[in-house]
């Protein structure tokens, strides 16, 4: 049986998009495919904008038929190769592990993978970090930047629109007591 890597909300919620698929397009996953392949686009956002343009999927169908095409989808049924894949940096690793640590102290955590970032979650997610250039770690959190001097707003961040705040994380002695307070405390609002 996989790894569970996302929430029972998050689930029922790409059971819904999976099934209106269909329904709302009058196209199965199938024929998406096929027609995402004759696509004269190669990134996955001009990809998609060619999808909206030409076809009117919109971003939620949109992924979910280039994941497929892709095999991303089949990516989440394994977290851990997602974690492995993300954390090769051994200094950004060493923070990511200090701060799955401490993401992880309340009960009711789920560790959930992505491509480019890893979550945690309790009923829908708190916080999520992503490797940054130069062995460091963002970190967002769903507090509000006012929370600590160290947060700023978080912008143009790919994670949930929840995560209000992040900062920059150097090493794993970063990951003190006020993040793990600031964690606590976004886990709290989950």
């Amino acid at each position: 049986m996989p790894e569970p890597n996302l929430t029972e909300r998050q689930q029922k919620w790409f059971a819904t998009v999976q099934a209106n698929l269909a329904k709302n397009t009058g196209k199965t996953i199938d024929e998406w495919v096929a027609i995402v392949r004759q696509c004269p686009e190669t990134g996955q956002r001009a990809q998609l904008k060619w999808l909206k343009d030409n076809y009117g999927l919109l971003q939620n169908h949109g992924m979910q038929v280039l994941n497929e095409l892709s095999g991303a989808s089949k990516a989440w049924e394994s977290p851990r190769t997602l974690i492995a894949a993300l954390w090769t940096d051994p200094a950004s690793r060493a923070i990511f592990e200090a701060l799955d640590a401490a993401a992880r102290a309340p009960n009711e955590v789920l560790q959930t993978a992505r491509k480019g970032y890893t979550a945690w979650s309790r009923k829908v997610q708190f916080a999520a970090a992503r490797p940054v250039k130069g062995g460091k770690l963002m970190l967002g959190l769903a507090v509000t930047p006012d929370a600590s001097a160290r947060l700023a707003s978080s912008k143009n961040e790919s994670w949930s629109e929840r995560l209000k705040a992040r900062t920059l994380l150097a090493s794993p002695t970063e990951v003190d007591a006020e993040i793990a307070a600031l964690l606590r405390a976004a886990w709290e609002g989950a």
